[in-house]
């Protein structure tokens, strides 16, 4: 049987107290809404249809590669599923209705929400949960034998029904065809003025039809995103979700909690990451490289055997025994090839460090493709910058510049060069050669005693 999926991404959720739509914010680099597209994926589900609203000119981005379907007023949850009628018509199956405001549920929970839905030849399947403090969620009513018989809001529960610790998750799988017959007989009489998608539930059963209620194995993954608590106590939730996972491959974190990893990061076995480490986007990290302590790589390849310390990256490529920091910058398109260093408060953008070559201190290398075995005095840079245009530096193989060096580009520099300290090359210099270029020293002796302040 077929599964679709319907992700409520509407809601402008005014207690994030944000500009921003509430789907739009972030757990581990990736928005609340792209984990739920993730899950309903993974669960099986095609077509997904993402319903927006508030916000929507930032939502239909996220939401790319779903059928993004706009609720024109916020009138409910039971409003914002019937703009998905006209997209579904004609779908015969399931459909999941996610919230996308929840980035901890599974896959796997929701394959399983499905699968008991069809096992059991209900109309519905809800997937509820137990809250110790079950403030602002639906309460799932139950017969007198056990029986689920409806779900009650908070703003509309009685004192008793608010004392109900099993909650609504905002999880649900219907079928196609008695969903939205039932929506047509929602109504909109209750506190708020608006229509619930939780009222169909007991339409349904008032019709004989079953609806089921399936506990979710683990509650923490149908918390729903409200406020910026809750954003930290999610993110918190997937840190310790994907580290675990990690460690049990075989990287080893002393201090776990301390350690941020996005879902997309790729890391090896007999890598260590130290404490303060965050590595988000693209970013690979090869066999027994070690990172951290303090580093945020971002869309970085780092290959194996690797040290980076104290070092931020984006965009960058870092080789085989290569080693970077403390305190380096590799910004896109820096390229450190095998056995290369950048090394403390070195700043590297779009340039090639070649096989062995060194930027040692206190030095900024833009816009070059520097050779093999190259060594870069502390305090020089490439001056790649003219006011109005970026200007490309060649450094051939085995060269080394002195200490406080300018190389203005556009500019080349041949192999087995020597630029002595100082300098400030201008022009290009050939393979073999010493370049010096600064002013010669004077030296006026008893200066200082002619000087002296009387």
């Amino acid at each position: 049987m077929r599964t679709a999926a319907i992700i409520l991404s509407a809601g402008e959720g005014t207690r994030m107290k944000s500009k921003k739509p509430k789907v739009a914010h972030e757990v581990l680099g990736l928005p609340l809404v792209q984990w739920v597209v993730r899950a309903a994926r993974g669960a099986g589900a095609d077509p997904i249809v993402s319903i927006v609203g508030h916000g929507a000119d930032v939502v239909r981005p996220l939401v790319e590669g779903t059928i993004a379907v706009e609720q024109p007023q916020r009138r409910g949850t039971g409003d914002a599923v019937m703009c998905a009628r006209e997209v579904l018509e004609g779908f015969d199956g399931s459909v999941l209705v996610l919230s996308g405001d929840c980035p901890l549920i599974r896959a796997q929970t929701l394959a399983e929400l499905v699968q008991a839905r069809e096992r059991e030849d209900a109309a519905c399947a809800v997937l509820s949960m137990h809250m110790p403090d079950p403030f602002g969620y639906g309460r799932i009513v139950r017969t007198s034998t056990g029986e689920f018989e409806r779900i009650v809001e908070q703003k509309d529960a009685s004192e008793a029904q608010a004392a109900i610790c099993e909650c609504n998750s905002g999880f649900y799988c219907f079928d196609s065809r008695l969903l939205f017959e039932a929506l047509h007989k929602v109504g909109c009489d209750n506190a708020a003025g608006e229509y619930y998608l939780t009222d169909v539930l007991g339409i349904l059963r008032e019709a004989g039809l079953r609806v089921v209620a399936v506990q979710a194995g683990e509650p923490d993954e149908c918390m729903g995103v409200n406020s910026r608590v809750q954003l930290a106590q999610a993110s918190r939730a997937m840190q310790m979700r994907v580290n675990t996972a990690l460690m049990a491959e075989g990287v080893t974190m002393m201090a776990p909690e301390q350690v941020w990893v996005g879902p997309d990061v790729r890391v090896a076995r007999d890598v260590e990451l130290l404490p303060g480490v965050m590595l988000m986007g693209a970013t690979e990290i090869g066999e027994d490289t070690v990172v951290g302590p303090n580093s945020r790589l971002t869309d970085t390849v780092v290959g194996s055997g690797c040290t980076i310390d104290e070092t931020v990256a984006v965009g960058a490529r870092i080789d085989d025994g290569a080693c970077c920091g403390p305190r380096a910058y590799l910004r896109t398109g820096a390229h450190l090839m095998e056995g290369a260093k950048a090394g403390t408060h070195v700043e590297i953008k779009k340039s090639t460090i070649g096989p062995g070559s060194k930027v040692p201190h206190l030095s900024y290398i833009g816009d070059t493709t520097m050779g093999a075995g190259v060594n870069i005095g502390a305090g020089s840079i490439t001056c790649n910058y003219d006011g109005a245009h970026k200007h490309a530096t060649t450094i051939g193989d085995d060269t080394f510049v002195g200490s406080d060096t300018m190389l203005v580009a556009p500019v080349s520099i041949g192999s087995n060069v020597v630029v002595g300290a100082g300098s400030v090359i201008t022009k290009d210099v050939p393979d073999g050669a010493l370049a010096v270029a600064r002013a010669r020293e004077r030296v006026i002796d008893g200066w200082a005693a002619k000087h002296a302040k009387k």
